[in-house]
């Protein structure tokens, strides 16, 4: 199983040489590394020619953005499955190559979980995975990219839409996942461990502005407000729901639960 790693970068130079790091000290071998620098001006070019030899391919030049870089990437793959580890984040440890090939899934995506830490509080968690992949889990979420595995044929003819900003992932995910029924396959392996930060609440805000116009026209309006009822629910209570829902027995006492809690109403 041959893997294609491809990180993007643009001004990052101590997060691309700890993400450059993590991937070079793999102890499976069968991959190769792609860097897109995005035309840095920090001494992040200094850093990919330190790490020339244990780069299959790298370029520093001007990009169009972030999903403009993860394309250049997608062209230059040869892999089976890829991977976007981008600047800052980085590989769990130096096996999770190895236990991830261990596998052996005929799928179309393998997803492990990331690991969110805090310096600042000095701990950290595990992100949750859902019990299956639906379009209510991408009302409200979507797979961790980092510690995600593509099959690259599923890019043939679909790269990332770069005309939008930040959700070109999530929409990949849902027009393949959900709107093609491509397989995923979950481990419970920790593949990434995240950058402390993330996106502003501004870009947060952005982010979930171009996620809704995406779903009102990928949804119907009924189907959109209903997914929107439920995700008045966390993540965690959703999942635990789903899980309920799914067994007979577990389904029966959650009816009876909820008539004996209308009558009290």
């Amino acid at each position: 199983m041959k893997y294609s790693i491809i990180t993007v970068n643009y001004n990052n130079r101590d997060g691309l040489r700890a993400t450059i790091e993590s991937v070079v000290n793999q102890t499976y071998r069968d991959y190769e590394f792609i860097v897109i620098d995005g035309g840095s001006t920090d001494g992040s070019t200094d850093v990919l020619k330190e790490f020339d030899d244990k780069i299959t391919y790298w370029v520093s030049e001007p990009d169009k953005g972030i999903y403009n870089g993860m394309n250049k990437g997608i062209a230059k793959a040869t892999g089976d499955y890829l991977n976007f580890m981008n600047s800052g984040d980085c590989f769990y440890d130096n096996q999770v190559l190895r236990h991830v090939a261990a596998y052996a899934y005929n799928t179309d995506f393998i997803v492990g979980r990331d690991y969110h830490y805090s310096e600042q509080l000095q701990r950290g968690h595990a992100s949750i995975q859902p019990p299956r992949t639906t379009m209510m889990h991408f009302f409200m979420a979507t797979l961790d990219h980092q510690s995600s595995f593509i099959r690259r044929e599923l890019f043939v003819g679909s790269p990332y839409d770069e005309s939008h900003r930040l959700v070109s992932d999530w929409i990949f995910y849902v027009e393949k996942i959900v709107g093609e029924g491509h397989q995923v396959q979950f481990i419970p392996d920790i593949i990434c461990k995240r950058e402390e930060g993330g996106l502003s609440e501004q870009q947060r805000e952005h982010n979930r502005k171009e996620i809704n116009n995406y779903l009102h026209k990928f949804l119907p309006s009924g189907v959109y407000a209903d997914y929107a009822t439920l995700s008045k629910l966390d993540k965690t209570s959703l999942y635990r729901l789903f899980d309920i829902l799914d067994n007979e027995k577990k389904r029966r006492w959650l009816i009876k639960a909820i008539k004996i809690i209308n009558k009290i109403l």
